[in-house]
């Protein structure tokens, strides 16, 4: 990772004093749910002068409300979780180009959809948990977790989980549909019990013994790491942690993100939020509040999520890997995978 330069910081602080006491408001309709984000309205706010608006909801209802709303949406901004949902946006018209040379600059390439209809503002790494005690051998790849010696050891999520999604979506665009589809057999034949709960019912899983090896995405784990969470921390030292693929693709990241609606209303004031959203100010704030890592590289992670290193992550465009989730829907039909 590197440091932000003294240029890029400039333009974005450049950004926000011009837009000091602009009249209007802006428009956002959020799936993010963590109460850590009022921080980044307010400072927006205090800093702009702009007035947010918001409606909060489920992406996919949030995305339904848009497209039937159409031409009078009032929406401006469309802020969710996962690059899945990022693309069924774009699919579903409710995103439109824009032309940010901050964004452009701040956000790395393979963080960005390919026609600028949405950018990534922070990240979550996929990465492989194991039992120290129980486990000598774990995992050092994602396709590691279909190796028969881990039969009967695995713990991981449902194939409509957005973030599993994603995940093969990667493994087939690096890997194709073959390979990938080996993998999804492998994985359901190591399951130590259906697919239930979230990430962190992953990590529990481990703590509690009904299996050695869990995915999950790194947010859940440090979030553990610096507050009580039930059933994770009280045994938290037993839990391992390797980020994959490190000599080969790289870890794969899970982001949160967000666009410029198709029929904004107050289109500038958009952008100037994404905008704000890519700033260090911005970017320490998921970092600290939420346990993400941030997407502009070079800004300081929090405590916690400094505990879990820096890594390889997967540069791979998230755009193209978004382009093959219907296959990997299949696939995981295909295995079985529930």
């Amino acid at each position: 990772m590197f440091k932000a330069s003294t240029a890029l910081a400039t333009i974005v602080a450049t950004t926000l004093t011009t837009a000091a006491w602009a009249e209007g408001e802006v428009n956002l309709y959020s799936s993010r749910h963590y109460d850590t984000d009022e921080r980044l309205y307010s400072d927006f706010e205090e800093a702009t002068g702009i007035t947010i608006n918001r409606i909060e909801g489920k992406a996919d209802e949030l995305i339904a409300r848009m497209s039937a709303e159409g031409a009078n949406s009032p929406a401006d901004i469309l802020l969710t979780v996962d690059t899945s949902r990022l693309e069924r946006a774009k699919d579903a018209g409710v995103l439109q180009s824009i032309d940010s040379e901050v964004l452009e600059a701040r956000v790395p390439a393979y963080l960005q959809d390919s026609d600028n209809q949405w950018f990534g503002f922070s990240q979550r790494g996929r990465v492989i948990f194991y039992d120290k005690n129980d486990v000598a051998n774990p995992p050092r790849t994602y396709l590691d977790l279909a190796d028969p010696q881990y039969a009967g050891k695995v713990c991981i999520r449902s194939s409509s989980n957005t973030y599993n999604q994603t995940l093969l979506a990667s493994i087939i665009e690096h890997h194709g549909e073959e390979a990938a589809l080996a993998w999804a057999d492998g994985v359901v034949a190591n399951m130590a019990r259906a697919p239930k709960g979230g990430d962190t019912d992953q990590l529990r899983g481990l703590v509690s013994g009904e299996c050695e090896i869990a995915v999950g995405n790194t947010y859940y784990f440090a979030r553990a790491l610096r507050k009580n969470v039930k059933g994770v921390s009280d045994d938290i030292d037993m839990i391992g942690w390797i980020f994959p693929s490190q000599d080969a693709e790289g870890a794969h990241m899970n982001l949160s993100g967000g666009g410029v609606a198709a029929h904004a209303p107050n289109k500038e004031n958009a952008i100037k939020f994404l905008e704000y959203l890519a700033s260090d100010q911005a970017q320490q704030y998921f970092s600290g509040g939420n346990d993400e890592y941030p997407a502009v590289p070079g800004v300081a992670l929090s405590e916690t999520v400094a505990k879990l290193g820096h890594f390889k992550p997967d540069d791979v465009s998230l755009s193209a890997v978004a382009k093959n989730i219907p296959t990997a829907q299949k696939i995981f039909d295909e295995a079985g995978w529930r």
